[in-house]
């Protein structure tokens, strides 16, 4: 016990990040708060969310396989959730089987923030997962910018918060944990040790990883051949135990995947019918409004990209030193998020732009922890706060402005 409370692993980082994430929290509840306190109820999407997982919870059918009608009693016509796994439904409901009156007797502002707890605890945990990886990858400082960005992104908050939106949180959260573990997992093979068992815990965890983005939305199955080709890539000397890794945490998402639908083959079957794995429209490239889209929406979800990513872009670009692994993994995947996030116009599209931004951020604090590193420090690192403490400042205003509903 003395080794696990030890000043590396609870130090003063952890607790300027734990204050930030704290932070962060506060935000989502008084979101969740004033959406409450406005008494107009629950979202449509929110409602069907809850009674999907709130029947199935209680053994009355699977989530969206098909979903039920307004008075949860007649099936709908074939319309089955073609988007999501029953992990989100499930989600939803989960913390109000505990809830001890009847639903529809009680005002959702009772109740109305159970439903919300498993979406807050998604989005606390990939703050903290990226204030870990941005820390590993490129120190201290790099950790606090990437943080920064996140605790004070209106997209994050407002994911985290499911504040009339969906939440693609989790799909943010299961894409950055597989991409992020792949890379580890791949790191620890070059250790001489035997790959498959010793890396378990790893290997679990990609597993999960993997079942939260393809579960939270079908058309992340595109995380898996990512992180495959993480795995062979960073350990081209393993290439046969990376397959046997990528196969193991494939093999435990599946049984995650399928366990949400509480292992009724039958279900599973149909879901898996329906199910979108890819709607890819190729057209969406040839038109010029929508770049335009993808990038209000991305800028709009974390302001402080306007000016932070394109001087990333611009130092990664005349810059050799800032070429490396680090900075040109979370970029590339960034990319590829953006793109299939355009290539997908319905609600797909909008987990794929969602789930980008944590890669950005991760991408900007690595470059610009490079930057701290020239004999410009000072100057960087006073652009860089005071630029962080505006966007902060922007952020928690605008919070302060939302009104109540």
């Amino acid at each position: 016990m003395r080794r696990f409370f030890t000043r590396e692993r609870f130090g003063r980082p952890q607790f300027l990040a734990a204050l930030l994430l704290s932070a962060f929290l506060s935000q989502c509840l008084w979101l969740v708060h004033l959406e409450l306190k406005g008494g107009n109820g629950l979202d449509m999407p929110e409602e069907v969310r809850i009674g999907e997982g709130w029947r199935q919870w209680h053994g009355r059918g699977i989530a969206g396989t098909p979903f039920l009608n307004t008075d949860a009693s007649i099936p709908t016509a074939a319309e089955y959730d073609g988007e999501h796994s029953p992990l989100l439904s499930l989600a939803s409901a989960a913390p109000l089987v505990a809830w001890p009156g009847k639903l529809g007797a009680t005002p959702a502002s009772h109740w109305g923030w159970l439903p919300r707890l498993p979406f807050l605890f998604c989005g606390v945990l990939l703050g903290a997962s990226l204030w870990y990886v941005a820390r590993r990858l490129c120190g201290n400082p790099g950790g606090y910018v990437a943080l920064t960005l996140y605790c004070f992104s209106p997209a994050m908050v407002q994911a985290t918060a499911v504040w009339h939106t969906e939440p693609e949180i989790v799909a943010a959260w299961g894409s950055f944990g597989a991409v992020f573990t792949a890379i580890a997992v791949a790191h620890t093979l070059y250790a001489p040790r035997e790959v498959v068992l010793w890396n378990w815990r790893r290997i679990t965890l990609l597993g999960i990883s993997l079942a939260l983005a393809v579960g939270s939305q079908f058309s992340l199955i595109v995380v898996a051949p990512v992180a495959l080709a993480f795995l062979l890539y960073v350990a081209p000397i393993r290439r046969a135990a990376g397959v046997v890794i990528w196969i193991s945490a494939s093999a435990i998402a599946f049984v995650l995947l399928f366990a949400t639908y509480f292992f009724n083959f039958a279900a599973f079957w149909k879901g898996m019918r329906h199910a979108g794995f890819w709607g890819a429209t190729w057209r969406a490239f040839t038109m010029p409004a929508v770049y335009g889209q993808v990038l209000l929406h991305t800028a709009s979800g974390c302001p402080a990209f306007v000016l932070t990513v394109p001087i990333a872009l611009v130092t990664y670009l005349a810059w050799p030193r800032t070429r490396y692994f680090g900075n040109t993994a979370p970029l590339a995947v960034a990319v590829l998020f953006l793109a299939l996030g355009m290539a997908h116009p319905h609600l797909a599209g909008a987990g794929f732009l969602l789930s980008a931004i944590p890669f950005l951020m991760i991408f900007v604090a690595g470059v610009l922890a490079d930057l701290a590193e020239t004999r410009y420090q000072l100057l960087i690192l006073a652009g860089e706060w005071g630029l962080l403490g505006a966007y902060a400042l922007r952020c928690l205003v605008s919070i302060a402005r939302v009104q109540p509903g």
